[in-house]
């Protein structure tokens, strides 16, 4: 092609950071952005939370006003699903037409788990992922209706506190045998079931749907697997997601658990790069993907870096937040392969540090912030925390923070 042209495939957080990135550095040619939903990329965390309890309209949730892309000259073509990607020749196939690119990037986000076979096709049964699915469920937010939450993470959590302050009867049920098991210690689990319970939320743990009753073609109760029956008006599916990398795959690019990329966001196909919820990479020696603000931000920036010859690695502490009621719960770092836990209370909150032989790793911190940018600033800094030292009487992670890096 005569004409140097980036597309990148996604309109999500991940896409228009990498767009801004490139324009930022200096990138001048024609840059084009294709996304499936009829929107400019927008806000996703707020779906569950402001914009569902209808304090955030449309408008702010766009990322940037419509007419910010135009101005610094990227093309954000709406409602246009790519449906195949030739890597070889460089193209993609969009609305029945032929798109020639130099450069790609893949920030194709993803997909919720399928629905259980049981719920196909019944009206009031909702998922939770765009902004279409955050209108049609916030119509059903009404005083003395009955939502059933399936599914314990933080979607359906924020989603839970979203509707009983709304003044619904809330039911949750997790299949695992806590809520945020996969995320979150048993402490925290804890400290977040108590927090939904103290405001009418039924978490049920442990069980899952075994039948399933429908009114005409409307869901109206489920029966659990120990018999118990749940009346209900409109049911969130909560269960997790899935990477969209489906594209990827046809196009034969290395997926596992997502669209595999390096330190640099590169992916097995020359000129390829992937970037946020859909990308894999390496982290701490493990194949890692992340579904965080942060990582699409800062991954997608990485990928835009290299893109233009500016090489760096991408090598993340990550964080997380989630808001539930009047607390925000806040996370720094990963537990994964933890080992032990230090509860630390203070007047503010409290907070969970995570320690993995003896060092820390990670911490959640619940209505801390203090705690919680302390113990953030220490990961990012590489400082060694013992699990001896948090356990001591006393422990403060700010002064601990600011202790200087010659005592250590």
């Amino acid at each position: 092609m005569d004409q140097e042209h980036i597309v990148i495939v996604g309109a999500g957080q991940a896409a228009a950071s990498l767009a801004m990135r490139l324009r930022a550095r200096g990138y001048s040619g024609k840059l084009t952005m294709f996304g499936d939903e009829p929107h400019p990329p927008y806000q996703r965390p707020p779906l569950s939370k402001a914009y569902l309890k209808r304090e955030w309209s449309i408008d702010r949730l766009y990322l940037r006003p419509p007419g910010f892309w135009a101005d610094i000259g990227v093309e954000v073509a709406t409602g246009a699903p790519i449906t195949a990607i030739d890597a070889a020749a460089r193209t993609l196939e969009v609305g029945g037409r032929s798109v020639s690119w130099s450069r790609l990037a893949l920030a194709t986000g993803t997909r919720p788990r399928p629905l259980p076979a049981e719920f196909a096709g019944l009206t009031g049964v909702f998922e939770l992922r765009g902004l279409a699915d955050a209108e049609r469920l916030r119509e059903e937010l009404r005083p003395g209706r009955r939502l059933l939450v399936l599914g314990g993470g933080y979607v359906g959590l924020e989603t839970a506190a979203v509707a009983a302050k709304a003044g619904l009867a809330v039911t949750v049920v997790e299949r695992a045998a806590r809520i945020l098991e996969r995320v979150a210690c048993a402490e925290t689990s804890a400290v977040i079931r108590d927090l939904h319970e103290a405001h009418g939320v039924h978490i049920v743990e442990g069980r899952s749907v075994a039948e399933v009753e429908a009114r005409g073609d409307a869901l109206a109760a489920v029966t659990l697997d120990d018999g118990r029956r749940i009346e209900v008006d409109a049911m969130l599916v909560g269960i997790g997601v899935l990477p969209r990398d489906d594209l990827a795959r046809a196009a034969g690019i290395a997926c596992d658990n997502g669209i595999v990329v390096d330190f640099h966001g590169r992916t097995s196909a020359p000129g390829v790069w992937a970037a946020g919820d859909c990308a894999a990479f390496p982290l701490e020696g493990i194949s890692t993907r992340l579904e965080s603000v942060q990582n699409a931000v800062d991954q997608a920036e990485c990928a835009a870096d290299d893109m233009l010859g500016h090489t760096r690695a991408y090598t993340p502490v990550p964080w997380f937040w989630s808001d539930q009621y009047d607390v925000k719960l806040q996370i720094a770092g990963l537990n994964r392969g933890y080992d032990a836990v230090v509860r630390r209370r203070s007047e503010r909150g409290e907070s969970l540090l995570y320690f993995r032989a003896g060092r820390m790793i990670a911490v959640d911190a619940i209505g801390d912030a203090r705690t919680y940018m302390a113990a953030k600033k220490m990961l990012e800094a590489g400082m060694d925390v013992s699990l001896a030292e948090a356990s001591e009487e006393g422990f403060d992670p700010v002064a601990r923070m600011r202790r200087p890096v010659a005592a250590e």
